[in-house]
């Protein structure tokens, strides 16, 4: 079994630390990938915990304009605006899951509280942070995110309070894991943005960071974990676009 990739306590760098990883079994089956531009490909080794079918992958992929989904969650809605032209294949994946009704009944499995990332992480039916929908697809990554300000390298970036973005585990990992930012976050460019949350969805955000997360016994105030005020999506819906 593969470990999860968490955010280590005694790091701030965040490198590679947003990630969504599965369960393999012992001998992989060989992969089914589509036929168009996107390449959605099957991960018999790492299942789906709720079936769900490859995307549509039509030529051309759709890369114009925007689609807007409302997020019901227990705690208040949110609105994204999915950006065809950020982020095509993602787009295209993320309408696919929550046509499929993918999405319906999960959990918000993480949130982070660090100085320099502050994120709540959605996406895995398990709950887990371990599960995607069985199959994977290539990043779509930012060229235009401005330097973190302190970082001299211009390794790191800014992903700003707003920004929707996939979850991964490693390059051209992507699956069902989303995060999405309620404060500035300092990050590797290296996680496909492919929305914006609304205002409306951040006073969502703010209030389940408000909460804090679940205490430890060894930790009494982590900074990484589940949120104390338990967040599960009841539906994700696209509302159309152009």
């Amino acid at each position: 079994m593969r470990a999860t990739r968490v955010i280590a306590a005694a790091s701030l760098t965040v490198a590679g630390l947003l990630s969504a990883t599965g369960t393999a079994s012992a001998a992989p089956a060989t992969p089914v990938t589509t036929d168009g531009p996107c390449g959605y490909t099957a991960t018999p080794d790492d299942p789906s915990p709720r079936p769900v079918s490859l995307p549509p992958d039509p030529t051309p992929t759709p890369s114009k304009g925007i689609v807007r989904v409302i997020v019901v969650t227990n705690q208040g809605p949110m609105l994204l605006t999915l950006d065809r032209a950020k982020a095509p294949c993602t787009v295209q994946s993320f309408l696919h899951l929550a046509r499929s009704r993918f999405y319906d009944f999960t959990t918000c499995h993480r949130l982070t509280l660090y100085p320099t990332l502050k994120v709540l992480q959605c996406g895995d039916p398990s709950g887990t942070g371990e599960r995607g929908p069985g199959y994977s697809y290539k990043d779509e990554l930012p060229t235009d995110l401005p330097n973190w300000p302190d970082d001299p390298t211009g390794t790191r970036k800014v992903y700003a309070r707003g920004t929707l973005a996939m979850a991964n585990a490693g390059p051209n990992t992507n699956g069902s894991q989303f995060f999405l930012v309620f404060g500035d976050s300092r990050l590797r460019p290296d996680y496909t943005i492919f929305g914006s949350v609304d205002r409306l969805g951040l006073k969502v955000l703010d209030r389940v960071a408000a909460g804090g997360i679940v205490p430890t016994p060894d930790d009494p105030a982590p900074v990484d974990g589940a949120p104390q005020r338990k967040t599960d999506i009841l539906i994700a819906r696209s509302l159309g676009g152009r």
